[in-house]
């Protein structure tokens, strides 16, 4: 099976092309030639197409299997029973979860901001717009963006665990056989209570992080709440914060869906569920700075002033 006479790097090369598959992809044995390439020359770029062809193959998977959830959600969303009750039960649950972290962080974001472009702001004079620096930064950028980050840490990490408990444990099994749409009852729900959760959490944010760089303008100017407040809304307008608040609508969004997917399709036992939560997070991460990048990228278009 395996070439003698060989270097022991070739033999070792031979035998992760001829048991990659069988303990990663059992569906890729077929494929794999029960005798591989014996003459070492050709075993490294085997394995690297091997490797490339998966990673491939697993991604189309993958997106075909996300859209079909979905597509599912907009099928359900729309269509009675609608589960009200569980929507706002989830926005209660969610929304304690994450409140206080929310808050404290952009509390310090806010104080530590202002504290950082002081100095620069004072040596080109222009210490007077330090309120409108901040306040733009953290309303147009940086308080939605926080704030989905703390919350895809704490709450899809939480769905991943908890929907992926109930999915080894076949408590979603029994939901179908009772009758009961798990989808509908266990998905839907968090989704829609995170789309509403997510913009009341960063209008919160927005008020904290301002607040918390006023502290900062205090301790190290003295200056007035009164007069700061005067500042901050001489240059922050209505339609600067509408856009910060609308996004975080599609945060919510990526953040629930991420955890109930990865939750809702567990396997492989509590290992199942602990890779579940992992890469729920790291997923939901991800794709809130893409959704980030192009809302930007929109808004930069179509309204070049903000």
């Amino acid at each position: 099976m395996f070439a003698r006479g060989g270097s022991p790097s070739d033999i070792v090369q031979q035998m992760q092309l001829f048991f990659y598959p069988l303990l990663f992809n059992d569906c890729l044995v077929d494929t794999i030639p029960l005798f591989p390439n014996t003459n070492g020359s050709n075993v490294s770029t085997d394995m690297s197409e091997l490797e490339t062809s998966n990673f491939f193959r697993r991604t189309v998977i993958s997106s075909g299997d996300y859209a079909r959830f979905i597509g599912k959600y907009f099928k359900t969303v729309f269509k009675p029973p609608y589960e009200w009750k569980q929507v706002i039960r989830h926005v209660d649950e969610l929304g304690t979860y994450s409140t206080p972290l929310v808050l404290i962080t952009n509390f310090l974001i806010g104080a530590i901001l202002a504290l950082q472009a002081r100095p620069t702001m004072e040596d080109f004079g222009a210490a007077g717009f330090l309120p409108a620096l901040v306040t733009r930064s953290l309303t147009i950028e940086l308080s939605p963006v926080i704030t989905a980050l703390i919350v895809a840490g704490r709450v899809s990490s939480g769905i991943g665990a908890e929907l992926g408990s109930m999915r080894v444990t076949e408590q979603i099994d029994a939901m179908e056989c009772s009758g009961v749409d798990p989808y509908n009852y266990l998905v839907t729900t968090r989704i829609t209570a995170m789309i509403i959760l997510m913009p009341i959490l960063t209008i919160m944010a927005d008020f904290v992080g301002i607040f918390g760089s006023f502290v900062a303008e205090f301790i190290a100017t003295g200056a007035t709440l009164q007069l700061y407040y005067q500042k901050v809304q001489e240059y922050l307008l209505f339609w600067d914060v509408i856009p910060g608040i609308m996004k975080t609508a599609l945060f919510g969004f990526a953040i629930a869906l991420i955890g109930a997917y990865k939750g809702f399709n567990t396997e492989s036992g509590t290992q199942g569920v602990g890779r579940a939560t992992t890469s729920a997070v790291v997923l939901a991460s991800l794709w809130i700075l893409v959704i980030d990048l192009l809302v930007v990228k929109l808004l930069v278009t179509f309204r070049p002033d903000l």
